[in-house]
């Protein structure tokens, strides 16, 4: 699956693309049918500790997937994300398979 690493106020590290890279490539065990997907990494300006923000937007054909999490670390909200859009894709892999 191709996968799109924005980096929004800050440049990314190497090993947080390539953890970004093999989160995503294990989403496609879930639904195989994944075409590409964005994902954004932001850093709050705030006071909180919890200022990472990841959002990652899912292409499938006919849908796109949007997961949004913000946490301490980006590899946390990353995982967290991956967590959501696995449920996200099983869901839409039954739902698909009742219409068949």
């Amino acid at each position: 699956m191709k996968v799109n690493v924005h980096a929004v106020n800050f440049t990314v590290d190497g090993k947080l693309v390539d953890y970004v890279q093999e989160r995503m490539d294990k989403l496609e065990k879930y639904y195989d049918k994944v075409v590409s997907s964005d994902v954004y990494l932001k850093v709050e300006k705030t006071s909180d500790k919890e200022n990472k923000l990841v959002e990652v937007k899912v292409n499938v054909p006919g849908d796109d997937f949007l997961v949004k999490k913000q946490c301490k670390t980006f590899e946390e909200a990353i995982e967290l994300s991956a967590e959501s859009l696995e449920r996200l894709l099983v869901k839409r892999k039954e739902k698909i398979r009742t219409h068949i």
